[in-house]
């Protein structure tokens, strides 16, 4: 296989919010690009990208899938890695995790709800990872379709630049086609061949003064990123070319200042094709992205690579997935160098060689082999021991270690255990490997009440958990009530003596500690063991300093109140002694262990609970009841906007514990008008009536074993 055209090669994602259209956009690219010769629908639980039997019967997408497929465009063949991301919330590691390894995404809106709050989001995460970004507009032959406000919208929510590079004929059911701004021609679906074939026409006699109106503003956006558009413009607009207003808005997408915006409606055929063939146009090859940055593991020294076969290998697995018949696939993108099938790569985190024994590109859920998987190009191998999301994978003479990818820590957690006492190994296989695939899902032992407890972003998450424990692992499961993820923290600093003795014949244990145990200070933000040596004079030898160290560090993970983790504690460790013989490490970790519980249990321990950001969307009429009953579940309202519908935002800040089946409820009270969306914040302390009812909860649990 010859080497590819990089320049040719573009990956990009379609991002949104729930219900825009997304998968559906992805299976018209699929069947125009001529991957598959039916059109799936999402509706009817026949898409390709949502292959997981619970994405076809929810109509949404869980997790990313990955898919490539090839466009021509001004006679030259453009190779797509398309990954079709997550809209809902729960999934937002999903879509972090894809972001991360794409040059270029595809922003999708419903041109009636315009831009909602979770398109906020995934647009803040394209940001994080620099991601520049193509507006479409979806769903324009709704009723309260308007191309226009979503463009508005974007400006002063997200405060994008959006640039009109298509303006639509009709609206709602008279949508038909789009005027191309770039040809100033009018493009109009055929109807008869579900929108596959399009006839190019001149503009429309009473669009004629609106399209000229938009050229005009799309020539002076592009001026401002090309000096040949600019001279011209100010010359003699008509002799600006189509590659003049290309290459200009080219710089300015590739730049991310600027984003060009093209509608249609993808359920209905129209408006796929203009959109795969301004994807080639506008979004940047891996060539135009900035060479990818890591760190050498072993001098901690900025390297960077270039997109190039010929550089030294780096790629990044940032998903891992069990297909049923080939084992365990580990998705990757090539940045540098390639990645051939039976050859060796170096895991920098384990510091091990890893074979690959077979390498595909992916087709939605089918694997395609091939030999190599090169600069610039997404893949997944098999056959791989070691390997988890984030880990960077590279030549062993050339280590490297890109930037990790960070995840939210879960927040709602259920007991669950089999039906039946023959299926707990099946059990404990199949959550194992979701934990794999999935790097906000946690699988622990409660250590007082012996239960297994899964944790994750939401209760959707952790039914799609369930339910493919059912399906794919064949496991039925009895589950408890929900429980939230508390965490515990200490609120004042407490000096204490340790000592740690014990005679048992022959050899003793002994170790003396001094120490402070406080809160982190308020500048210590990574959380975690803020951990001070001030020891002078040897009293407590350097080498069991760490193993105090190590003891603290270990003990944080089971608070004294209920057994909850604490997120940061700071030790001072001031003096101490040892004894020459009985003194070793273990004793001076054990040593410190009981110190940790001796403090914190002076230190005025309090529980601290999640709490939720909550967006709801509601008519009017049912805004004092929303905030009423919001107001019950000890939410505290921050603000109200208006949305463009005439309908009502609220945005509150409210307890995770008491927003269990919140959706039923809204629903209720708005009588299935109002949505909400609600996505972590942080953790905040409890008041003292309300953790004294959770303590007990919890001792209640552990009494019944």
């Amino acid at each position: 296989m010859g080497k590819q055209d990089l320049n040719l090669t573009r990956n990009i994602g379609i991002m949104a919010h729930i219900d825009a259209g997304k998968t559906t956009t992805s299976e018209r690219i699929l069947y125009y690009t001529g991957l598959t010769h039916k059109i799936g629908e999402v509706h009817d639980g026949a898409a390709t990208m949502d292959w997981m039997a619970q994405e076809k019967e929810r109509g949404i997408t869980i997790t990313s899938a990955a898919t490539t497929c090839n466009w021509k465009w001004n006679d030259k063949t453009y190779k797509l890695n398309l990954i079709d991301t997550p809209g809902h919330v729960d999934f937002t590691a999903e879509v972090e995790r894809s972001l991360r390894v794409l040059d270029g995404a595809v922003a999708t809106y419903c041109a009636v709800g315009g831009v909602e709050p979770q398109s906020e989001t995934v647009w803040r995460q394209a940001d994080k990872y620099n991601v520049p970004r193509i507006g479409y507009v979806n769903k324009m032959d709704r009723s309260g379709a308007d191309y226009f406000e979503v463009v508005r919208q974007m400006k002063a929510i997200l405060g994008a630049n959006p640039c009109p590079i298509v303006i639509p004929i009709g609206a709602e059911e008279t949508f038909k086609g789009v005027v191309d701004l770039i040809k100033m021609k009018a493009i109009v679906w055929n109807d008869e061949t579900m929108g596959a074939e399009y006839d190019v026409e001149e503009i429309p006699s009473d669009l004629v003064e609106s399209a000229n109106q938009y050229r005009d503003e799309m020539l002076q956006k592009a001026a401002d990123f090309d000096d040949v558009v600019m001279e011209k413009y100010f010359d003699d607009p008509s002799k600006i070319t189509e590659e003049d207003v290309i290459r200009a808005i080219r710089k300015g997408t590739v730049a991310m200042e600027l984003v060009p915006m093209l509608c249609g409606s993808s359920f209905k055929n129209k408006g796929v094709q203009t959109l795969l063939d301004y994807v080639c146009a506008f979004l940047p090859s891996p060539v135009d992205t900035p060479n990818v940055k890591g760190a050498n593991p072993d001098t901690d020294e900025e390297e960077d690579r270039k997109p190039d076969e010929d550089e030294k290998t780096c790629a990044l697995a940032f998903k891992i997935a069990t297909d049923p018949y080939v084992g365990r696939l580990v998705f990757f993108r090539v940045y540098s160098g390639k990645i051939e099938s039976g050859s060796y790569i170096y895991n920098s985190r384990s510091r091990k060689k890893e074979r690959v024994s077979r390498l595909f590109q992916m087709f939605s859920n089918h694997e395609n082999p091939v030999d190599v998987v090169g600069a610039g190009d997404i893949g997944a191998g098999v056959g791989f021991k070691d390997i988890h999301t984030g880990d960077t994978l590279c030549d062993e003479d050339a280590p490297i270690r890109l930037e990790s990818m960070d995840f939210p820590e879960p927040v709602i957690g259920i007991a669950v255990e089999p039906k039946t006492q023959k299926d707990l190994d099946k059990l404990s296989n199949g959550l194992s490997k979701l934990a794999e695939e999935d790097p906000t899902f946690q699988v622990r032992t409660d250590e007082q009440t012996g239960q297994t407890v899964i944790s994750g972003m939401g209760e959707l998450h952790l039914d799609i958990i369930l339910d493919r424990l059912r399906r794919e692992f064949k496991v039925e499961c009895n589950q408890g009530k929900p429980q939230v993820n508390y965490k515990e923290a200490i609120t004042k600093t407490v000096n204490l003596r340790e000592v740690y003795k014990k005679q048992t014949g022959g050899r003793g244990k002994f170790a003396d500690i001094i120490v402070n145990v406080g809160p982190a200070d308020e500048d210590f933000k990574q959380g975690g063991l803020q951990f001070v040596d001030m020891v002078k004079g040897g009293n407590v030898p350097k080498e069991f300093i760490p193993c105090v160290q190590k003891g603290f560090a270990n003990a944080m993970k089971n608070g004294i109140l209920a057994g909850y983790p604490l997120d940061s504690i700071k030790v001072e460790l001031l003096d101490g002694s040892f004894h020459p013989v009985d003194s070793d490490q273990l004793s001076f970790e054990i040593c410190a262990l009981n110190a940790y519980k001796s403090a914190c249990a002076k230190a005025s321990p309090v529980l601290m609970e999640p709490m939720m950001k909550l967006e709801v969307v509601t008519p009017e009429e049912n805004m004092g009841d929303v905030i009423g009953d919001l107001n019950k579940r000890r939410g505290q309202v921050e603000g109200m906007e208006s949305s463009r519908s005439g309908a009502r935002i609220v945005k509150a800040i409210v307890p995770l514990a008491e927003m269990f089946g919140y959706v039923t409820a809204l629903r209720t009270i708005t009588s299935g008008r109002a949505t909400s969306s609600m996505s972590y914040s942080h953790h905040a302390r409890v008041s003292s009536s309300i953790a004294k009812a959770v303590l007990e909860e919890v001792k209640g649990r552990v009494d019944l074993i």
